[in-house]
């Protein structure tokens, strides 16, 4: 199969493209810069250049491709629904291309935000898509392309997705406590937080290219739910810095506004993925990741 891969020089694109290439796929990641361009190579795949933006070049892309994984995203926190809206636009445009020809394209959510303080499950719609709170759209988007011949899924991401040059909230949590001298969780800290690693999540994305049906929710969850006062004590343990809880009202002061998320109890299963697509994650968890060091270079010693 030619993939084409927005996102493709990125901390879980570059996975993508890897694992793509290993199981004998041709792949064409989307590169902007010469830096990403240079990424998309040395991982084994072709270059298309061209950015989120340019629509035409999108379509181009993925007229000539065979499925698209589209995990390309603005993250740009401060203008979000700019982002937001960027991405919907680009994944209509891949989906019109690709309307009448069966062939899959795949794009990214999150579990986050589907529900908050029970287990979400991969039949959950989520919250209404229409809210000023949920601006990112990009189920909705490629759903509605399923009726017109498009095998479209979406793979929600837990809300870590760790490893090696992991760049995502977890690295935010470690440099506040850094900056702040406490590794803190919010209130009692059960609130529970999925995660997943990179290389589990790539795979996924393959299966999902090859075999996922048109409307397929899926989880890239591996751990459905660690407390985040056990994330918050293994990042103080291995900064070498007091362990202390936070107030509900007091954390947007402490984590900015990461305080949200932190605070969300949002554990996720994956039993439907599995059985749908026989994916099965096989490695390391988040804490035993966290207890590897790479997330500390400069950290002190662990006590």
């Amino acid at each position: 199969m030619r993939v084409f891969v927005t996102g493709a020089s990125g901390f879980i694109g570059s996975a993508v493209v890897a694992d793509l290439v290993a199981a004998g796929h041709q792949v064409v990641g989307l590169a902007r810069s010469d830096a990403s361009a240079a990424a998309v190579t040395a991982a084994g795949a072709r270059v298309h250049r061209g950015s989120l933006e340019g629509i035409e070049s999108l379509r181009e892309a993925a007229a000539a491709a065979d499925g698209v994984a589209h995990l390309a995203f603005i993250h740009d926190f401060a203008n979000y629904e700019a982002s937001a809206a960027a991405d919907r636009n680009a994944i209509e445009a891949m989906a019109k291309v690709l309307a009448g020809s069966n062939k899959p394209l795949v794009v990214t959510s999150g579990t986050a935000l589907i529900a908050p303080g029970r287990l979400a499950a991969e039949n959950d719609a989520g919250p209404d898509p229409s809210g000023a709170s949920v601006p990112r759209q990009s189920e909705v988007a490629a759903f509605a392309f399923a009726p017109m011949g498009v095998r479209a899924s979406a793979v929600r991401l837990a809300p870590t997705v760790h490893g090696d040059g992991d760049h995502g909230f977890v690295p935010m949590l470690i440099e506040i406590a850094r900056n702040k001298g406490v590794s803190a969780y919010v209130g009692d800290g059960q609130n529970r937080w999925p995660a997943v690693h990179r290389f589990d999540a790539a795979q996924l994305f393959r299966l999902a290219l090859e075999k996922a049906p048109a409307g397929s929710r899926l989880h890239g969850v591996a751990e459905e739910g660690i407390a985040t006062k056990t994330i918050a004590e293994t990042i103080g343990k291995q900064l070498g810095v007091p362990v202390v809880s936070v107030p509900a009202q007091e954390a947007h002061h402490h984590f900015g506004f990461l305080g949200a998320f932190f605070a969300l109890d949002c554990p996720a299963s994956n039993a439907i993925t599995r059985d749908l697509l026989g994916w099965n994650p096989q490695h390391r968890g988040l804490i035993e990741d966290l207890e590897r060091g790479a997330y500390f270079p400069t950290a002190a010693p662990a006590v």
